[in-house]
């Protein structure tokens, strides 16, 4: 039965349905198969607190285009979905609405409550972000879908703690790392972010005990921390110093002795070469201070306040502590300058609040043995980074890589497996949860209250999604290691190099072979999208609006690896216009369709023979760009062979036959029509999956879906090199004619004489009837290129082979013409002699800004150049 295509293409009615007639069909199932090869692919997994934002939309796009490629050429291909616990993102979300709705804290709740109300709320929205996905066309594998706290990918976590932790790779200690006074939680290196901001250098006088009025000047950026100096710090080098090496100092406001010390570290050029001690407080002096057998003194709290035991200070805010304690140091006669200073602070990447470091007792992972092979597969290439510079992001961070602190003050989360003994001391750690302490066997034992850093459950996310611990799981087996992994280059350290070295220490395998990174999504302006400018795009709302399809088009098109991109909404109107065409030529195939079956004819005219040889030319030139990851070429490619070739060109060509009287030259020009738009609809396939599938469905076609059906391939016998040259030369001949009339404003109901003089005769002899219905000519006469004359009034177009005249007198009224130019000549003169007029006037030229002057010389240049055209235009009648 032949299927109408409706009028109009809807794509909010055509996408949700065909979304469903994929999803329960199940063509988006990975199946193993023992002949094919597998194509894997994991989705990087968006938080449950997650509204799908552009930067997912592109990151999605991406992944889906590749997927329905793989899928396409033959693989046995599995997109692996699922989304992420989020660790602080979602605590934070889940504290807000209880504070807000009940007043209530996490600990008015105590612990298993609140995180009943946590796994509620992800029920309740940990979803959303899927259907979001599933609106845009993602065809990933929703059976597979995993969550990083599933019973599997938990298993997985404890295993990979404690096999770390046997080998000595996790251990528990005192050391500074980065603290969040807002989200009160430690964080790891990677996610802290540095922001320039001005700051003050406060020089502070320290007495030198025992030695009325003799100090050491020392200068701070933050002087509340001062409470915690124990020793001042000079370099063993530095001759000014050498004397009091060994004395003791009092540290102002609290009245504590301290040790001056001898230290390499201190620069002896920077400030005063003397350098306060704050061990508690700064990663340096913390190194300094074990070095040196200095005490610790912790003043800050959790939240940033200072502790008891600091009189007045006590309970202040570290910045309100800052203001106190810099006027009381200059009340007491301490301060000496301040001087205004630039500097470096690291900041929270969640709430963006200034990082406090503090000494604290964590759990990190020692990364210097971890970090070796996951270096060599880069730099062997087991693993390539596309584009390839961001090799270099990843292994310069990988060979400075400090110890992992994963330890995260927080209740959401995999809980850390370790028991410590109330008896003992003893730490049990173990992957089933034990009853009684593995040294003394005493039952009172207690479980770390602190879960892991979310990134320690991602980092294991494209194996343990295929069911790794389990060596023998199927999945597993076959679809591991991974193939691509697309992401943004935003979380190379986060995300990329963790699942690098998890991979390579418990699979003994990379997790993939490329990744390949994209860059981020920005406004029309180039700026970040972000809450607060105000200027996020919905993506949902440009696929209601355009369709998910001219969204997923604007997103690859113009994009190229690593960079980032700007959003332009109106490219989605000339994506959705871009749909409309195909559907419309597609549409006007149908109407003329009296075929059952889409084969090529056994014979072919000159114009089939071009467009299959074009078709042939672009395929294995989309397929090599999909191959490298320049998605946005073989966008690119595709989409002008459809709008140019196939709808501008091919169909025009065809409709004299489609039209005519000749039942077999009729057929002939169908199949030809009907072959190469459904190969070039699997071409555009991974791009704009929708409308695609919706007009092969109303083709005639054999299989149930295009989505699997095999991609285009190159055809040696459908090379046609000759006869490509040959039509494109006819081509060329009606765009000149036709951009001439569309000059001279001649309708196209008007027809002319055409006279070809040319070399290529017999090309143009078979041209004739194109000329004939798309260069508006009433005869066409074809000579030799010696014969070519230039006579008065003859319009005379020339291209690379040919000259073609055509009789002013058949195109316009000669008389009416001549007087039309000679007006516009009249009108044009008087503008320049005025224009020429202003340019010799001095005042004018001395006293008008330079680019005023310049705008009107070139003016003026432009006018000489158009009066010439039209006095050779008047000569030439």
């Amino acid at each position: 039965m032949k299927k109408e295509l409706p009028k109009v293409y809807e794509p909010q009615e055509v996408e949700s349905r065909v979304y469903e007639m994929w999803e329960k069909n199940g063509c988006f199932k990975g199946h193993r198969d023992p002949d094919k090869k597998p194509f894997t692919i994991v989705m990087p997994p968006p938080n449950v607190t997650g509204q799908l934002h552009m930067g997912h939309a592109m990151d999605s796009t991406l992944q889906d285009i590749l997927i329905r490629f793989k899928r396409m050429q033959g693989y046995a291909a599995l997109w692996v979905p699922g989304t992420d616990h989020a660790g602080i993102a979602t605590q934070i979300k889940v504290e807000e609405e209880l504070r807000k709705n009940e007043g209530l804290s996490r600990y008015d709740l105590g612990r298993e409550k609140f995180l009943e109300r946590v796994w509620d709320w992800k029920n309740k929205y940990g979803n959303r972000i899927v259907e979001q996905q599933k609106k845009l066309g993602a065809s990933c594998d929703w059976d597979r879908a995993r969550f990083t706290m599933d019973e599997g990918l938990s298993k997985a976590v404890r295993h990979v703690f404690v096999s770390l932790y046997k080998k000595g790779l996790i251990y528990k200690g005192s050391r500074i790392i980065n603290w969040c006074p807002n989200c009160v939680t430690a964080l790891s290196d990677a996610e802290v972010e540095y922001q320039d901001k001005p700051g003050s250098f406060w020089h502070i006088r320290y007495p030198i005990q025992g030695e009325e009025g003799r100090y050491v000047i020392v200068a701070t950026t933050r002087p509340e921390t001062m409470l915690g100096d124990t020793g001042v710090a000079v370099n063993p080098n530095d001759e000014r110093y050498k004397d009091i090496v060994g004395k003791k100092c009092i540290l102002p406001l609290v009245g504590r002795e301290m040790p001056i010390v001898a230290d390499e570290y201190v620069d002896m050029e920077f400030g005063t070469g003397c350098v306060k001690m704050t061990p508690a407080h700064d990663p340096n002096d913390f190194e300094v201070g074990l070095r040196q057998n200095l005490e610790t003194i912790r003043v800050l709290d959790d939240n940033g306040k200072v502790v008891e035991g600091y009189s007045r200070y006590s309970g202040m805010d570290r910045y309100e502590a800052r203001k106190a304690i810099v006027h009381d140091l200059e009340e007491g006669g301490w301060l000496v300058k301040v001087e205004p200073h630039q500097h470096n602070v690291g900041t929270c990447y969640r709430c963006h609040s200034d990082v406090e470091p503090l000494i604290s007792a964590q759990w990190f992972v020692k990364m210097e043995p971890l970090a070796k092979e996951a270096l060599r597969v880069v730099n062997d290439g087991e693993v390539k980074f596309v584009p390839d510079r961001f090799s270099k992001t990843y292994t310069n961070w990988m060979e400075n890589v400090h110890d992992w602190c994963i330890s995260r003050q927080l209740w959401w989360g995999h809980q850390i497996p370790a028991w410590t003994c109330q008896e003992c001391g003893h730490i049990t750690v173990s992957e089933e949860d034990p009853t009684e302490c593995e040294h003394c066997h005493s039952k009172n034992i207690k479980q770390e209250e602190d879960v892991l850093d979310t990134w320690f459950s991602s980092a294991l996310w494209p194996f343990s999604t295929l069911g790794w611990p389990d060596e023998n799981s199927e999945d597993f087996k076959y679809f591991f290691p991974t193939d691509v992994l697309v992401t943004g280059y935003d979380i190379i350290f986060f995300w990329v190099a963790r699942m690098i070295f998890s991979a390579c220490e418990h699979t003994g395998k990379p997790p993939f072979h490329t990744v390949f990174i994209h860059g981020l999504v920005r406004d029309d302006k180039g700026r970040k999208m972000s809450k607060s400018l105000g200027n996020g795009i919905d993506p949902l709302e440009m696929a209601n609006q355009y369709g998910a399809d001219a969204l997923r088009f604007n997103l690859v098109t113009g994009n190229s690896p690593g960079n980032d991109m700007r959003f332009y909404t109106e490219r989605c109107e000339a994506m959705r216009n871009f749909a409309n065409k195909i559907w419309n030529a597609s549409r006007f195939l149908m109407m003329n369709l009296t075929i059952e079956e889409c084969r090529l004819p056994e014979h072919l005219e000159m114009e089939d023979k071009w467009i299959l040889s074009k078709l042939n030319s672009v395929i294995p030139e989309v397929t090599e760009n999909m191959e490298k990851f320049e998605l946005g070429v073989a966008a690119q490619k595709v989409y002008d062979f459809i709008w140019d070739s196939y709808c501008d060109w091919y169909i025009e060509l065809t409709k004299a036959r489609l039209q005519g009287e000749d039942e077999e030259a009729k057929r002939n020009a169908q199949q030809v029509l009907c072959y190469v738009l459904t190969e070039t609809l699997k071409l555009l396939h991974p791009f704009m999956p929708y409308i695609t599938e919706e007009i092969w469905q109303a083709l005639p076609h054999q299989g149930d879906y295009l989505m699997l059906q095999q991609w285009p391939e190159y055809h040696a016998e459908l090379s046609f090199p000759q006869e490509e040259k040959a039509m494109e030369l006819i081509m060329d001949a009606i765009r000149a004619v036709r951009t001439r009339r569309a000059e001279m404003n001649v309708p196209p109901s008007k027809k002319a004489h055409l006279t070809v003089a040319t070399q290529e005769q017999a090309v143009f002899e078979a041209g004739i009837p194109f000329l004939k219905r798309l260069a508006s000519a009433s005869e066409v006469e074809v000579v030799p290129a010696a014969e070519a004359r230039q006579e008065a009034g003859q319009v005379v177009i020339a291209t690379h082979v040919a000259q073609i005249s055509i009789p002013l007198g058949e195109l316009v009224d000669l008389e009416k013409e001549k007087a039309r130019v000679q007006k516009e000549l009249d009108k044009n003169r008087k503008m320049l002699s005025g224009l020429e007029g202003k340019l010799q006037n001095p005042g004018f030229v001395s006293k008008a800004p330079a680019n005023v002057v310049e705008a009107e010389r070139e003016r003026a240049e432009k006018l000489r150049a158009l009066i010439e055209k039209l006095e050779e235009q008047l000569q030439s009648m």
